[in-house]
C-alpha cells in the first residue's frame, strides 16, 4: 500500500466556519499561498454556492496557487456542482467535493428520505460532477454513525460512478478510535473496488478524539487526512494538521510520510491565529506557547543535559528557534545558572547557592522571573 499520506487542508472552508473568524478574499489568498509553501496536497478553498464571497474566493485561490489541487465543496445538487465548476475554471488542478448524509439519523431527520433514495442521489451527483471534472471526492456525511453495511454499499457505488477519493467523516466527533479504525478496516475488507479510490478521513474534535481517530483511520488504510491549521473548525474544531504531520514524522516505524515542510508550521500557525482572531491555547500540542517551555527544576535540569530527556520533537523542526527555560519557584539551580550565563553573569557554586535563595524569594512574589528581574537580582 502507498506510504504517502495526502494532506487535504480545509482551514479556508471548514476552519472558517468558526463564528467571528471569517476572512475576506484577499486574506484567503494570502493563506492559500502560505499553505502552498507548507506543501499541502489539496486546498479546500470554499463552498462556492453558499455566498458570492465564497465563489469569488475559490476563483482567486485557483488563480493564485499552482501546485496544490484546489477543491470546491458542494451538496449533492446540480446547481451546487454547476457553481463549483464555474468557480474552478482557473484552477491548474481541480477537484469537486460532493456528497450526502450516510447515517440513518441524517437520512431520516435531515433529508426525510430513505437509504435507497439517498444512495441514488449520491451516485447521480458523482456522475454529474464527473462530466466536468475528472477528480471527484465524495463525502459520506456522518459516516461515523452510519451502518457499516450501508456505508460499504454507498462507497462501492460512488467509486463505480467515478469518485476518485471517498471521504469517511466522523462529522460529530462521536467515534472512539478503535471503532473508527474498525469502520475503515471494514470498508477495505468489504468494498470490492476500493483499490480504485483513495480513502480519506475527516474527523471532528467534539470529544477531543479527532487526532486519535485520524491516526486510527490511517493505520487501517486511509491515505488522505482532512485537517486544519491549529485544529480550528466548527464547534470543537477539526483534526489538527500539525499534530498529524508531527505524529507521522516522530513515529517513523509507521512507515508513512507527508510532503509537509515542517519548519513552516509555526509561522503559518501564528499567521492564521492572528488573521482569524483565534488565540492558540498555551498547552496546544506542537504550536502552543508552552509546547517547548520547561519550568519544573527536574525537567529543566534534564533538558539542559540533553534535550531528548524531555522533548520528543526538536522545536527547530517546526520552525521554533529553541526550547524555553521558564524561571519560576519550581525551577532549580541549573536553570538559574543557565539563564544568568545567557545574560552575562558567570557564578561559581557558592555564589549560585546564595543567589538561588534570593531568586526563590523573588519567584514566590512574582510567579515568573524574566531577564529584567535577574538583572535587578544581581545588583
Amino acid at each position: 500500500m502507498n506510504n504517502k499520506i495526502y494532506i487535504f487542508e480545509t482551514t479556508l472552508r471548514d476552519g472558517e466556519q468558526v463564528p467571528g473568524s471569517q476572512l475576506n478574499t484577499i486574506e484567503k489568498v494570502q493563506i492559500a499561498r502560505e499553505l502552498e509553501k507548507l506543501g499541502v496536497d489539496v486546498i479546500e478553498a470554499g463552498f462556492p454556492i453558499s455566498s458570492p464571497g465564497d465563489f469569488k474566493s475559490v476563483i482567486e485561490i485557483s488563480k493564485a496557487v499552482k501546485d496544490p489541487i484546489v477543491c470546491a465543496l458542494t451538496r449533492a445538487k446540480k446547481e451546487d456542482i454547476d457553481s463549483a465548476v464555474e468557480s474552478l475554471k482557473f484552477a491548474k488542478r481541480k477537484r469537486i467535493h460532493t456528497g450526502i448524509g450516510a447515517s440513518d439519523i441524517h437520512i431520516k431527520y435531515k433529508f426525510n428520505s430513505t437509504r435507497e433514495k439517498i444512495l441514488a442521489k449520491g451516485v447521480e451527483a458523482v456522475k454529474y460532477a464527473k462530466k466536468f471534472v475528472e477528480d471527484i471526492e465524495f463525502y459520506a456525511e456522518d459516516a461515523g454513525r452510519a451502518d457499516p453495511i450501508f456505508l460499504a454499499k454507498m462507497v462501492e457505488a460512488v467509486i463505480m460512478a467515478g469518485a476518485t477519493v471517498v471521504n469517511i467523516p466522523d462529522t460529530t466527533g462521536y467515534c472512539l478510535p478503535d471503532e473508527f479504525g474498525a469502520k475503515i478496516k471494514y470498508l477495505f475488507d468489504n468494498v470490492k473496488n476500493i483499490d480504485r479510490a483513495i480513502i480519506s478521513v475527516h474527523c471532528h474534535n467534539d470529544l477531543g478524539l479527532a487526532t486519535a481517530n485520524t491516526i486510527a483511520g490511517i493505520s487501517n488504510g486511509a491515505r488522505q487526512v482532512e485537517v486544519t491549521v491549529n485544529g480550528i473548525g466548527e464547534r470543537a474544531g477539526n483534526t489538527s494538521l500539525e499534530e498529524i504531520v508531527m505524529i507521522l514524522k516522530t513515529h517513523r516505524k509507521l512507515g508513512l510520510e507527508t510532503g509537509i515542510q515542517t519548519k513552516q508550521i509555526y509561522k503559518i500557525s501564528q499567521k492564521i491565529s492572528q488573521m482569524m482572531k483565534m488565540p492558540i491555547q498555551a498547552n496546544k500540542a506542537i504550536v502552543g506557547a508552552n509546547a517547548f517551555a520547561h519550568s519544573s527544576g527536574i525537567h529543566q535540569h534534564g533538558i539542559l543535559k540533553n534535550r531528548e530527556n524531555y522533548e520528543i520533537i526538536d522545536p527547530r523542526d517546526v520552525g521554533i528557534d529553541q526550547s524555553s527555560i521558564i524561571l519560576t519557584a519550581r525551577s532549580g539551580r541549573a536553570a538559574l545558572k543557565f539563564r544568568l550565563e545567557k545574560i552575562g553573569f558567570k557564578l561559581d557554586k557558592p555564589e549560585i547557592d546564595l543567589t538561588y535563595q534570593k531568586f526563590l524569594q523573588l519567584a514566590d512574589q512574582k510567579k515568573m522571573v524574566d531577564d529584567q528581574d535577574l538583572y535587578f537580582l544581581m545588583k
